[in-house]
């Protein structure tokens, strides 16, 4: 199946529901679902989805690769486009419009709600589109892999130059060059690069920090593959690490290890996320792990499910998502280590290529 017919069917299936929604139509605002419906990488479109067909809408920057390669009617638009999907509302008499309700900001929930026509009124769509996303076909998952090897095909070109003395910046920026010249469109989120104790700040920014000759490193990072992310996290240390942080490590890889080892289709994601916390209580680290162990991505780094605590949410074969349990201690450092990981019917398929021996350099 190409991407051309993937994306009729993905229309087709969103359509199906707009009866249960009780609703003539659904408006599709978020960037990643128009991408998802669309193949439209552009920064400014709405899709009308209608049972039937299918209206889309952007400016006239964008024309030409629009009616180029977008299925459907497309509206070139000069001005909001919103006049025009109210114009498309009053022809084709729509009472119930459903709208994209988690990512709707109120302002443009109200000018839209003023706009339409006598009798027409919007109703909540919740997260149809992201939830039909959570299932990846046989070419997202081709993309998504692509995606994660040249990640760490990036790492590994970065690994080679890093050195005590270099700014986390600078390693940063080498990580982001080294994955454009792989093909990579952009990182898929912003480079994290932390060193010595700003390591156990799990979303470090980079700074000018010099990386010291005894340090902690913790690099996450992802890239951005024809729209796909992709993401790992590694933890290295500068010369031999004391005898707390090989503790740490070993508790960490243990935990990363059995969440990986609970993925299978059919079990909760609270289940995944407590088997690796379970390690972590074993080794009294519990407690500074304070994030979730993991999180779907896809179109979008951070997509359904979300691995949380008491998440119930049941794992399918055909989902991508990520195991990343940390340990995260104020003063000494944090250790995460994160897998790109494929949920199949009989277990999982760990994406990631890179080992997760603590390296020493």
């Amino acid at each position: 199946m190409d991407f051309t017919t993937e994306i009729d069917q993905r229309r087709r299936d969103i359509a199906a529901r707009l009866p249960e929604l009780k609703a003539n139509a659904l408006l599709v605002s978020s960037p990643a679902n128009i991408r998802y419906l669309s193949g439209y990488t552009g920064s400014n479109g709405l899709i009308l989805l209608l049972s039937s067909e299918t209206h889309f809408f952007t400016d006239p920057r964008y024309e030409i690769a629009a009616r180029r390669n977008i299925a459907g009617q497309v509206h070139i638009v000069k001005g909001p486009l919103n006049a025009s999907v109210i114009q498309v509302i009053k022809r084709k008499r729509l009472k119930k419009i459903a709208f994209e309700s988690a990512w709707t900001q109120f302002e443009a929930y109200q000018r839209l709600k003023e706009a339409l026509p006598l009798g027409a009124s919007l109703v909540p769509a919740g997260r149809i589109i992201e939830e039909r996303r959570m299932l990846k076909s046989p070419a997202e998952i081709d993309i998504i892999r692509r995606s994660v090897n040249l990640n760490s095909e990036a790492y590994a070109r970065v690994l080679k130059r890093i050195r005590p003395g270099v700014r986390e910046l600078e390693v940063a920026a080498e990580i982001e060059f080294q994955m454009k010249m792989l093909g990579a469109e952009k990182p898929s989120f912003e480079t994290i690069v932390a060193a010595g104790p700003r390591s156990a700040l799990p979303h470090s920014h980079p700074t000018s920090h010099q990386i010291g000759a005894h340090e902690l490193l913790l690099i996450d990072m992802g890239a951005s593959l024809e729209g796909y992310a992709s993401d790992m996290t590694r933890v290295i240390h500068l010369d031999q690490p004391p005898k707390r942080i090989r503790g740490m490590y070993r508790a960490v890889l243990e935990a990363q290890l059995a969440g990986v080892a609970a993925v299978r289709e059919g079990v909760t994601a609270g289940k995944v996320d407590s088997a690796t916390r379970n390690v972590l209580k074993k080794y009294q680290m519990d407690k500074a792990f304070v994030h979730s162990t993991g999180h779907g991505l896809g179109l979008e780094i951070h997509e359904p499910p979300r691995l949380g605590k008491k998440d119930k949410t049941r794992l399918q074969a055909g989902m991508a998502i990520t195991i990343e349990p940390g340990v995260y201690m104020e003063g000494l450092g944090g250790i995460r280590i994160e897998d790109t990981v494929l949920v199949t019917e009989n277990g999982c398929e760990v994406l990631t290529p890179t080992s997760k021996e603590f390296i020493h350099l």
